[in-house]
């Protein structure tokens, strides 16, 4: 299924600023961070920020997700407690090392939508360690909620015991085996972020890299970031071939008053037809 997922930026949600302004930002996912960003003091209170920030979910342009905490932390329970809400289009967990932390949190979120009645929500694992990069395919594949697989360098290359550089030597087979793994799976495949804010360049090199391997997009920190992702992760041809196809027989649907229909196969109801029209438009505005 086409679907924009040039970039995905991560957002601090113990500052009420920032949550403010992401409502204006043209990011594909505005991701509300719940761990790296967030110190253990300011847990709570950036629970409730992000809480508050989802119900006015309709002011904001992308699609809305929060970065919960890891599996072995302890406290992704209480996260999805808090953010678990009406306004909330997915989550992404941190440091996914295998397929029984995923399907332990899984759980959690069946019980909690089910108390709430809230549609399902869809979840991007992250990979940041040797085990999950081993385990990516089985991540990947283990649930329909999952349309795509993060790469997390860092904590990857901390893992592997090794220096980080800006070409990512120590990551280089952990970074072209994820969107191999994500594609077997029938995923997307986000690649990690780009430390250095001021070297725009290099951003472009890396993007470009990031997409001959296989990624649709990339993880970024800043605004300023965006641009240059959206840029080289244009749309494919068969995206927009897609993306056209939806949006006709949606129409054609709608006027026999159905909210679900087909296109090759597949079914497709409104979600889909949002995400076409994004898809395009994004074609215009380029």
């Amino acid at each position: 299924m086409a679907r924009l997922l040039r970039s995905l930026i991560f957002v601090p949600g113990n500052n009420q600023r920032f949550l403010d302004k992401a409502k204006n930002l043209e990011a594909d996912i505005v991701c509300f961070d719940l761990e790296d960003s967030v110190t253990l003091e300011e847990k709570k209170s950036a629970r409730r920020l992000i809480k508050e920030a989802l119900t006015k979910r309709s002011e904001y342009k992308s699609e809305v997700y929060v970065r919960t905490n890891s599996p072995i932390s302890g406290m992704v329970c209480d996260d999805l407690n808090e953010i678990l809400q009406k306004g909330i289009d997915g989550i992404v967990i941190p440091k996914v090392n295998n397929v029984s932390e995923l399907k332990k949190i899984e759980k959690m979120m069946i019980n909690t939508e089910k108390k709430r009645k809230l549609k399902q929500t869809e979840i991007i694992p992250s990979i940041e360690s040797a085990e999950g990069v081993v385990n990516t395919y089985a991540i990947a594949s283990c649930s329909k909620r999952i349309p795509a697989i993060v790469f997390g360098v860092f904590d990857l290359l901390n893992d592997l015991g090794v220096e980080y550089t800006k070409q990512a030597e120590g990551a280089k087979y952990s970074r072209a085996k994820i969107p191999v793994d994500a594609k077997a799976a029938g995923k997307y495949a986000i690649d990690a972020i780009w430390q250095d804010l001021d070297d725009q360049p290099g951003l472009e090199q890396d993007c470009i890299m990031a997409k001959s391997l296989g990624y649709v997009g990339k993880s970024i920190i800043h605004p300023n970031q965006i641009e240059i992702a959206h840029r080289i992760f244009y749309p494919a041809s068969w995206e927009i071939e897609w993306a056209r196809k939806v949006i006709e027989a949606y129409a054609i649907a709608t006027q026999k008053k159905k909210g679900a229909t087909k296109v090759d196969g597949k079914m497709i109801d409104e979600v889909h037809f949002k995400r076409a029209n994004a898809l395009l438009e994004s074609i215009k505005t380029s």
